[in-house]
């Protein structure tokens, strides 16, 4: 049986641990080659020598098990090293044909308190890492589109996150990052598609040193699914990775165990139309404050959800 991902190669950032490697572990088992990317810092600040080890960890597991990998330890925020990523994978294998970024790190701060040096680590290892590996893989297809005279096959899966869509009070920065990577996803999809490319973004809940305080309370379950371990988000990766996704392009999951939740884009609640040419202080206040009020604090998907995941 021909497997979905047979003779495609993937690249994954962050594979060496977590999330990053249950998706490296998930697209070899569908039959890619995989690009093992990760820095290899002990730290989920970012802090500690770089290491080839969790990288190369990864990269042995799959070939272990038949698969076929190599392990990449370059930074992927540092332009010139995402370049050299994708070299890598298209001098190894040929070509490229699905990028997963997963790479991050966090720098937690309320935002009267945080430093600006904790704001651009973090916005520059999840926003500018999932842009630049993006770059080149891009340029990659592009050129491959121009030369073949026909779309190629492209494959981009983002990480962003529901802290973006619900607030995180003590993670501005990584937020922000979040948010960023919506956008870049979305207008990634609408720039590629008439290349072959498909682009889509994946808010996980999984149980990871990066999350070990916002799942603090959720332990894992003596028997049965728990429905965080980072294995319940990787087959939707591959899913997003496959041929059968051609027609998905520039949506956002939210994902765990038992649960995949597509996600619309931002639509109209309510609309008002100002009886004059334009609207003044006391016409809005008598609109929108009465609105407001009648809405419970915090409605949000996100936290609606939460709420039945605890419940359940």
């Amino acid at each position: 049986m021909t497997l979905p991902l047979e003779g495609r190669c993937a690249i994954v950032t962050g594979a060496g641990r977590g999330l990053g490697r249950a998706e490296a572990l998930e697209l070899a088992r569908l039959g890619a080659a995989v690009v093992v990317n990760d820095y290899g810092q002990p730290g989920r600040d970012g802090s500690g020598a770089a290491s080839a080890g969790p990288a190369e960890q990864v990269a042995a597991e799959i070939r272990a098990a038949g698969g076929t990998a190599v392990a990449h330890t370059g930074d992927v925020a540092d332009f010139r090293q995402a370049e050299e990523l994708v070299e890598l994978a298209v001098g190894a294998f040929g070509k490229l044909d699905i990028l997963v970024n997963n790479a991050g790190i966090l720098r937690d701060r309320m935002v009267f308190s945080m430093a600006e040096e904790e704001w651009d680590a973090v916005i520059r290892v999840h926003l500018k890492g999932h842009f630049n590996t993006t770059r080149f893989a891009a340029a990659h297809w592009r050129q491959r589109s121009k030369a073949a005279g026909r779309p190629v096959y492209g494959r981009i899966v983002n990480t962003s996150s529901e802290a973006f869509l619900a607030g995180s009070a003590g993670q501005p920065n990584y937020a922000a990052a979040k948010g960023g990577i919506v956008g870049l996803t979305t207008s990634t999809a609408l720039a590629l598609a008439r290349y072959g490319v498909t682009a889509n973004v994946i808010c996980p809940r999984a149980r990871t040193r990066m999350t070990e305080d916002v799942f603090a309370g959720f332990g894992r379950p003596e028997e049965g699914l728990d429905p965080l371990a980072p294995e319940h988000v990787a087959p939707l990766v591959g899913y997003l990775a496959s041929p059968a996704a051609a027609g998905v392009n520039g949506r956002l999951f939210v994902v765990h165990g038992g649960m995949v939740a597509v996600l619309d884009r931002p639509r109209v609640q309510v609309k008002y139309d100002s009886e004059r040419e334009a609207f003044t202080y006391d016409e809005l206040d008598a609109l929108l404050t009465p609105y407001f009020a009648g809405r419970p604090e915090g409605e949000t998907f996100a936290a609606a959800e939460v709420l039945s995941l605890k419940r359940g």
